[in-house]
């Protein structure tokens, strides 16, 4: 089995910010180059720590909006990457993409740079949740991305989708869903919506200019998700994620699985040797830092064993389950041993289940899976 260690790089540029998004984005295009540089030396900086020993199976580009930037920026990243770390030679390549920012032409100068998967972030294909959310595309741009992508060459597209969004009808949803699996995705991420503190939506709600739907019908859609896109031929791996067979996405499939990765950019995350840091946020911060320092770590923790192991436990049952073996290789009986009776219950009434050495949630499980934690960690 590969190491499956994973790099993330921030991009943090965006023409635009949206209403509900808390990931650190600016809206300007000064230092783009100066950020290229700082991006280059870090990356220089921390190949020199972790770089022997270990293999890369995926890179992911986040942001902000990645896909706002040349094609040759994009490659001249992948190069650096590739000259400092063992990556191998058929990782997955992702970038992040919105529906505005991209023509046929752009896509396939991506394609040739090196990006083998795309993930194109859409929420909506209804018009008055698309001009809610403040997004910069409309259903047909959205639509039309998917399918320069496929003309593009790739073959491994991804698109984001959030429900429960505020006056969000079960029609409007189930509209968003069957349109999903018209088009030729491998990949599918469906979020609940979440408010995030500092948000614009957030102080709405705080205002009361918008009302958010509660916690049952939440749960409703997502439980007529899963039900759908399962009959549509999607595989759940994870509380939010659905692939069709093959196309589970690697990248994040590292994190689940409480592997290794790099974070490079601002206000990105780092998790090695047991150690764990993340980068300013600031561009102009992060720059500075880099110039003097060839890093830019705000702060860095070492977990403990427990935080460690409730860790590995929550990233286990939102994705792929407990597989047994794997787990006492790395902690003791105890934990498991004293949850067990618990297992049987949840296994019952059909949360759960246990077999081929693995205790794993059941798309009814996945739909209480934060009470589920909340019961075993403690």
């Amino acid at each position: 089995m590969k190491n499956n260690c994973a790099i993330y790089i921030h991009i943090p540029f965006c023409d635009h910010k949206c209403i509900y998004c808390d990931f650190y984005s600016i809206i300007t295009s000064d230092n783009v180059d100066n950020f290229l540089t700082s991006l280059s030396k870090e990356i220089k900086f921390f190949a020199e720590k972790y770089s022997n020993g270990r293999e890369f199976s995926s890179i992911f580009f986040g942001g902000g909006t990645p896909s706002l930037m040349h094609s040759d920026y994009i490659k001249t990243i992948i190069g650096e990457l590739n000259k400092n770390f063992n990556i191998y030679s058929d990782s997955e390549i992702t970038i992040e993409t919105n529906p505005g920012t991209v023509n046929l032409k752009k896509l396939k100068e991506f394609r040739q740079s090196g990006i083998n998967r795309i993930s194109i972030g859409i929420q909506s294909f209804n018009e008055d949740e698309l001009k809610f959310l403040t997004r910069i595309h409309d259903k047909e741009t959205a639509i039309q991305t998917v399918y320069h992508a496929v003309d593009a060459g790739f073959e491994n597209i991804s698109i984001d989708l959030i429900f429960n969004l505020p006056g969000q009808t079960k029609e409007k949803w189930k509209s968003n869903l069957h349109t999903v699996v018209s088009l030729p995705i491998t990949h599918l991420s469906a979020y609940s919506l979440i408010l995030e503190q500092g948000t614009i939506l957030n102080k709405m709600v705080l205002d009361g200019k918008v009302k958010i739907q509660d916690e049952d019908y939440d749960a409703e859609l997502y439980k007529s998700t899963i039900e759908f896109l399962i009959k549509s031929g999607f595989k759940q791996y994870e509380v939010s994620n659905f692939a069709k067979p093959g196309y589970e996405c690697i990248h994040n499939k590292a994190y689940w699985e409480h592997r290794e990765y790099l974070g490079f950019g601002t206000s990105a995350h780092s998790f090695m040797n047991g150690k764990r840091w993340w980068n300013f946020s600031s561009l102009k911060r992060y720059i500075s830092e880099i110039e003097n320092n060839s890093q830019a770590v705000m702060n860095e923790e070492v977990p403990t064993e427990k935080q460690l192991h409730d860790e590995y436990i929550m990233l286990a049952l939102r994705s792929k389950g407990i597989i047994l073996n794997e787990y006492l290789s790395r902690f003791k009986s105890d934990w498991i041993n004293k949850n067990y009776s618990y297992f049987e219950t949840l296994k019952i009434e059909n949360f759960l289940k246990m077999d081929n050495n693995t205790i794993y949630l059941t798309p009814k499980g996945y739909s209480v899976c934060d009470e589920i934690l909340k019961n075993i960690l403690h």
